[in-house]
């Protein structure tokens, strides 16, 4: 094959020979049989190597083995395990091996998800997909399913599509008109509603200001007897599944009040929509049915590789007229073309392992996965609490679980000691006004020795304080 230059030679050259890609492999494997024992966060040495990647800008090429090579030499010791079964941050999952493996080969397909005639693979795994999820989470025929990067983006998608069709029935364009001297709209939400809902209510134009707070219990639910009275105008944003505590509002009470005041409802169910998928739990998620829009993470409860979210709404011409574009170089399909149902345009081809992963568990792994996870995370709960010097403050309804010393001094130096001895790994958090340690049960690789192992390491590192500040 002739080229052009030289740039264009050595890169031929490089597809050619494979010897870039057969490396990554290699190093991949030599990480995947590494998981189970390897610190579950970075040792100091590891994060202080990475200014090997402080440099100028490279004069000139560099041959892609020695690229990956330094990734791997550099890179990979300074990666949290999030793919192991001690690692709890952020409702952060796993991922399955059918998952990670046709991200890996979605990678090399390289596909853009915009149009049909982009992607014919990725529009006819978009439809297939979005029928699933409808079956899964029980909702209404023709829902429409956006696939975005995670839940902050497609909760201002499902809000974005609810702004739309609000300011619609009262008449008004907001994709011609825009904001000024719109009808006013009001948006209320729990106390305990997730920054990422604030934040999509502060990019759509609505300002942080106009929310209305609706007070929650003690396990952060809201409180539907303290609901403001409802109307046309009104955007209402409701939790499967607080972040903190793992508990859900009472989705079908708020729903029936927001159907009759032609309200709009929003859910944000990251990681607790997923409940859906085991009759144990199901009862959760009760009403979900009911919403209008919804917003999920694939790469928390599901386990699928980052990135991997999905906004799903039931009227489907709301949530394509709310991205509204076009354009002459379009080539759009009687088939599926994704960019109607997302804020973005090009974007990767993330549905790949969404699918793959959806196949692989089918009903019934899908349902064990998330039942697991529920059942560690209760045993996490019930052994730390048999622990001296330590409290669970939740009802462990899903897979979160807050734990708290007797004072907020001995609870944030325990989860710096903790993090320190990097046996497990545990986020902060703060709860009704104390200080506590945030657990969440998110990963399939998750087995019971893992909660004993990380349990026993909470009971060590309470110790060490203590021993230390005697």
């Amino acid at each position: 094959m002739s080229a052009t230059d030289p740039t264009q030679a050595r890169l031929f050259g490089e597809f050619q020979e494979r010897e870039a890609f057969e490396l990554a492999h290699a190093h991949s494997m030599a990480y995947l049989d590494g998981l189970t024992e390897r610190n579950v966060f970075p040792t100091d040495e590891a994060i202080a190597a990475l200014n090997a990647f402080d440099e100028d800008f490279p004069p000139g090429p560099t041959a892609a083995t020695s690229v990956v090579q330094m990734l791997a030499r550099y890179g990979a010791p300074a990666t949290t395990t999030q793919l192991g079964g001690r690692y709890f941050g952020f409702v952060t999952g796993g991922a399955t091996p059918a998952g990670l493996a046709a991200k890996s080969l979605a990678t090399y397909w390289d596909q853009n998800a915009a149009m049909t005639v982009m992607s014919p693979l990725t529009a006819r795994l978009e439809e297939v997909v979005e029928s699933w999820l409808r079956r899964i989470f029980e909702l209404p025929q023709g829902t429409a399913a956006g696939f975005v990067s995670g839940t902050a983006l497609a909760n201002f998608a499902g809000l974005a599509a609810g702004r739309y069709r609000l300011l619609d029935r009262l008449g008004w364009d907001v994709n011609t008109k825009g904001l000024f001297g719109a009808p006013r709209l009001r948006v209320i939400t729990g106390e305990h509603a997730h920054s990422a809902v604030h934040r999509a209510i502060a990019m759509l134009g609505l300002g942080d200001a106009i929310v209305e707070r609706v007070p929650v219990d003690e396990q952060g639910r809201l409180i539907a007897a303290d609901l403001p009275l409802l109307d046309d105008h009104s955007l209402v944003v409701l939790q499967a599944g607080n972040v903190d505590s793992g508990s859900f509002d009472p989705l079908a009470e708020v729903c029936s009040v927001a159907r009759e005041a032609d309200s709009w409802v929003h859910v944000d169910g990251a990681f607790g929509m997923w409940a859906a998928a085991t009759e144990e739990l199901a009862h959760l998620i009760r009403g979900l049915d009911l919403a209008d829009s919804w917003a999920t993470d694939g790469h928390k409860t599901l386990n699928t590789p980052y990135d991997s979210g999905v906004v799903m709404c039931r009227d489907r011409d709301a949530l394509a007229s709310a991205f509204r574009a076009s354009g002459s170089y379009f080539v759009t399909s009687e088939e599926r073309d994704g960019f109607l149902f997302t804020p973005d345009m090009s974007r990767r081809s993330r549905v790949i392992e969404l699918w793959a992963t959806l196949k692989s568990l089918g009903k019934a792994g899908l349902g064990e996965l998330v039942t697991t996870l529920h059942h560690r995370a209760v045993q996490f709960g019930e052994e730390v609490a048999a622990k001296p010097g330590f409290a669970v403050l939740n009802d462990v309804v899903f897979n979160q679980v807050l734990v708290a010393c007797e004072s907020d001094a001995l609870t944030v130096a325990t989860l710096q000691r903790i993090q320190e001895l990097r046996e497990c790994w545990v986020g902060g958090s703060t709860w009704h006004g104390r200080a506590v340690i945030r657990v969440s049960v998110s990963s399939w690789a998750t087995t019971e020795q893992d909660i004993t192992r990380s349990a026993d390491s909470f009971e060590a590192a309470l110790a060490d304080v203590i021993a230390g500040s005697a």
